[in-house]
């Protein structure tokens, strides 16, 4: 971060609204007069997950309150899942926003500070998800994700007086022993006067059916989606239902295989300037392509060896200039004989794999961060956009992507 100066301003803060453990202030490196603050944010008491329903997961999510005092850009920020072996059991995290309108109703989930479970997108009382678009994604960690800075001359808005939703999935194929998780946010005031980042997920569902010769009740898919109701809520099931409309596909029979894809639309006009890939274990390949089938075709991430362990996002040396309502594919590839190999998969019973919430379950997610075309652009600090942005939803325009002109690829080499 070059162009932004260096405070160090250490604070530890309670999971809880309003204790502060300690804090304090260090040395101070000025760089072009924009201070840095750094926000460490550590569970009081280790926390111990526990499944429910049969399953072996646990999404957990506490409040916490980083006493922002003013309107400012995260720039950087760093998930600790945890030292020893019980860092293994940390499957991803993921800081909200909070809106003001949702401050009670946050703190109610809170419990006193103890926190609650969180499964799948919700992450505030279970109120659906078009409660959870509303919540803006201030970062998000998974296995091998180090420090995550963001694209010079821009940031994530954190308003004055926001709170922060930390939800972890602990998954408990791998142990159940207690964790102390902790972030730590880098900001800068809004004087530094940024590019906004929005986030824009783009989601396909998978249908991976147990590979050949292997046999068991959960092999069929309307077994597994009510197992994934049972594990998880019956809004998984519904989940799967409305995005397998979304992209155009019948969701009471759906193309099955090994692979798996959607098209998007842009949601707004603006700059494209990183890109990330999440899947679960059996996940082999992932790409992100904008103007797929087109001489215009631009791959924005590929990731030709998925490894769950080490994911992370990658800035665009060249970020890419997109319009509202412009066509983005995302495609992935999964191995169902992972099921049968992995040391923690083949403790479980055989399975249909779809998308779910569990580490045995499989995602096809990407993700693309965006900034206004305008360096200038202003947030409205009252409502700021923040992280998620759902655009104009899937398209039917849709066939391989051809090959790439810029973009990121998973590969040092490949990012700015």
């Amino acid at each position: 971060m070059g162009v932004l100066a260096m405070t160090a301003v250490a604070i530890s803060l309670a999971m809880g609204v309003s204790s502060p453990v300690s804090a304090g202030a260090s040395t101070t490196v000025d760089i072009d007069h924009a201070p840095v603050t750094t926000l460490t944010m550590t569970a009081p008491t280790p926390y111990t997950p526990h499944a429910q329903n049969g399953g072996t997961d646990d999404y957990h999510c506490t409040l916490v309150n980083p006493h922002i005092t003013q309107n400012s850009f995260i720039v950087a920020s760093q998930f600790f899942p945890g030292s020893g072996q019980s860092s293994v059991e940390v499957h991803h995290a993921i800081l909200f926003m909070v809106p003001p309108d949702l401050d009670k109703a946050a703190e109610t989930a809170n419990a006193g500070g103890n926190g609650w479970t969180c499964f799948g997108e919700p992450p505030v009382l279970g109120s659906g998800l078009s409660q959870f678009l509303s919540m803006p994604w201030l970062s998000a960690w998974a296995p091998g994700h180090g420090k995550d800075v963001m694209p010079l001359t821009t940031g994530t808005a954190l308003p004055k007086g926001s709170l922060i939703i930390m939800q972890v999935h602990y998954n408990l194929l791998v142990g159940d022993k207690p964790v102390s998780p902790r972030v730590r946010l880098e900001t800068v005031p809004a004087s530094a006067k940024l590019r906004p980042t929005s986030i824009q997920p783009l989601v396909a569902i998978p249908n991976i059916p147990c590979p050949a010769g292997v046999t068991g009740p959960l092999c069929n898919r309307t077994a597994e989606i009510a197992n994934l109701d049972q594990r998880f809520g019956s809004y998984m099931g519904l989940f799967d239902q409305g995005l397998e409309r979304i992209c155009g596909e019948d969701p009471n029979d759906p193309p099955e295989g090994d692979s798996t894809s959607c098209m998007w639309e842009i949601g707004q006009p603006g700059y494209i300037v990183r890109t990330t890939a999440h899947m679960h274990l059996t996940g082999v390949s992932m790409k992100i392509t904008l103007d797929p089938g087109t001489p215009e075709a631009r791959v924005l991430l590929d990731v030709p060896d998925y490894n769950f362990h080490y994911q992370r996002a990658y800035n665009l040396k060249s970020w890419a200039k997109v319009t509202a309502g412009e066509p983005v594919q995302v495609s992935c590839t999964f191995n169902p004989q992972l099921d049968q190999e992995l040391p923690a998969l083949r403790k479980l019973p055989p399975h249909f794999v779809t998308w779910g919430d569990g580490s045995s379950d499989e995602m096809c997610l990407g993700l693309i961060w965006e900034v206004p075309t305008n360096p200038n652009a202003t947030v409205d600090w009252a409502h700021p956009t923040g992280g998620l942005h759902i655009g104009g939803g899937a398209t039917e325009r849709a066939n391989p992507a051809g090959p790439p002109s810029s973009g990121a690829t998973a590969t040092p080499a490949a990012i700015g």
